[in-house]
Order: structure tokens, then C-alpha cells, then sequence
């Protein structure tokens, strides 16, 4: 579905990805947790060259959100992984927004790439019974009709989870053009049946994209979520073993205001 890396990106449309990247690490079956564990804890040649294998998946997509990154520390190498993947990637803009500091052992968050500059990054903290949680919110293109698109990780407990999602849509709720790439750790029917989501405001894509674990996929707990003004043309989770995850894809077709935002000379970053 994605573009060839530094193909041009029509401005009526965006291709997007969201993937809990598992910080570079190429989890292939359940063993692994253990076995492998120490990766989570010390550098690793085979994450860096995953993690070479992930840039260039990310090559060919326009914005892409990102879950579980490290942003430097003994890990990775004291090199902030995004900077890394946008290098690799051809992107322009990164963003990371580290939600559990825990000093040279882990830099753990959430990470941006995009080849169209915003105008506005901000970092949110979401509630639960747990700290650490939290979302990054970029707005793109013109500011009197922006494009706001959200890379959040949600909580593994429902109760949680339900307050993460009351704090997700007060957060949007000023926009009306809405991308919110999410590890939301449940299923699409438990999003659609969340009272957060009651309104309509955000869509949940129909058909069923099963993302974990990524060597044998039986749960979709990985989303694009969209605002209604934006249609999906193409979606998919996509087949690779890059992390326990697979990511998913999706295309969309922009309002024509939002479109012409993202077009402006300024808001371009991508000179590949």
C-alpha cells in the first residue's frame, strides 16, 4: 500500500502508520520474552539492524505514529531511536515524548515521524491506575482548519483504559479533523462500544485487522482511529515480524480544506 520511499505524496490524500515498534526488538514467538529478555535491558547488533529494517518500512508512509520507543539510553545505544528512524526513513520531523524515564535503563514513550511539518506539538499525560501513559498531539496544515493527529498507548486494564479514552476525546474534542495511531490494547468492538467514543466523533475502521502477536495474529488490539470527514480508501495490518506487533496502515482521502493546508509550501518538510 505504501508509497516508494521519496515518491511524492498527493495532496488529497495521506498514507499513515501506527506500530508498536517493542523498542527494535524482532520478537518471533512467545519464548522469547524470556530467552531474549535481556534486550530490553542492554544494546543489541540484532535490534540495530532491525531497527534498520523498521526505517525502512517507515520510508514509505507520510506520518507515522510510534509506540514503545526508546529515546536514548543504555538500551539503545544513548541514541534517540526516532532520529535514527527518521534518518533512515527520509523524514524531516521527528517527535518523541518519553512517558516512563528511568534514566540509563530506559527512555520509554511515544514517537512521530512526518513529512509535513506542525505547526503545533504538545505532550499530555492520561490517566490510570498506573503512571506512564500519555499522548503526543501534532496539528498540521492551516490553523483555522488543522489536521490533528494523536500517537497515544493505552492502559492493559479496562477501568484504565476507560479513563484514558474520556481524557482522549476531551483532548480532540476542538477539532473537527482527527487521526489518533494507537496501541489501544483491546479489540475494535470494545471501542465501538466505549462510552468515550459514543458521539461518532471518532471512527473505528470496519474490518477486522489483527495485529498481535505478529508471528501468529490473533487480536486486533492496534487502530487508526478516524474523525468522519476523512475517508479510508485502503487498510491493512501489515505482514511483518519487526517487533511482537505488526502495524497498521491505512490511506485516507482528506476534506479539501485540509488537503490545501498540507499543501502549502511551508508545511512541507520532505525534500527527498
Amino acid at each position: 500500500m505504501s508509497r516508494p520511499p521519496g515518491a511524492s505524496r498527493h495532496a488529497a490524500e495521506l498514507d499513515l502508520l501506527s506500530f508498536n515498534m517493542q523498542v527494535g526488538i524482532g520478537t518471533k514467538r512467545y519464548r522469547e520474552y524470556l530467552t531474549r529478555g535481556w534486550r530490553h535491558l542492554l544494546p543489541s547488533l540484532e535490534v540495530q539492524e532491525n531497527l534498520a529494517r523498521i526505517g525502512d518500512l517507515v520510508a514509505g508512509y507520510d506520518i507515522v505514529g510510534l509506540q514503545e520507543i526508546d529515546a536514548g539510553s543504555r538500551r539503545s545505544g544513548y541514541e534517540n531511536q526516532m532520529e535514527l528512524l527518521a534518518r533512515r526513513g527520509g523524514f524531516s520531523y521527528w517527535h518523541s515524548l518519553v512517558n516512563r524515564n528511568l534514566g540509563h535503563v530506559a527512555q520509554h514513550g511515544l514517537g512521530l515521524l512526518a513529512r509535513v511539518r506542525p505547526f503545533a506539538v504538545s505532550e499530555h499525560a492520561l490517566p490510570g491506575t498506573l503512571p506512564g501513559r500519555g499522548a503526543l498531539l501534532a496539528q498540521f496544515g492551516d490553523p483555522a482548519s488543522p489536521l490533528a493527529v494523536v500517537v497515544t498507548h493505552l492502559a492493559l486494564t479496562r477501568g484504565s483504559r476507560a479513563q484514558q479514552l474520556v481524557a482522549l476525546r476531551r483532548l480532540v474534542a476542538p477539532f473537527e479533523h482527527v487521526v489518533v495511531m494507537a496501541d489501544t490494547n483491546c479489540s475494535a468492538g470494545h471501542l465501538r462500544r466505549a462510552p468515550a467514543l459514543a458521539d461518532g466523533a471518532l471512527r473505528v475502521h470496519g474490518e477486522r485487522l489483527v495485529t498481535f502477536p505478529s508471528w501468529r495474529p490473533r487480536r486486533g488490539i492496534d487502530h487508526i482511529l478516524t474523525s468522519p470527514g476523512m475517508t479510508v480508501t485502503h487498510a491493512e495490518a501489515v505482514d511483518v515480524r519487526l517487533s511482537d506487533h505488526r502495524p497498521v496502515a491505512m490511506r485516507v482521502a482528506l476534506p479539501p480544506d485540509v488537503a490545501a493546508g498540507l499543501a502549502r509550501p511551508e508545511a512541507v518538510t520532505d525534500t527527498a
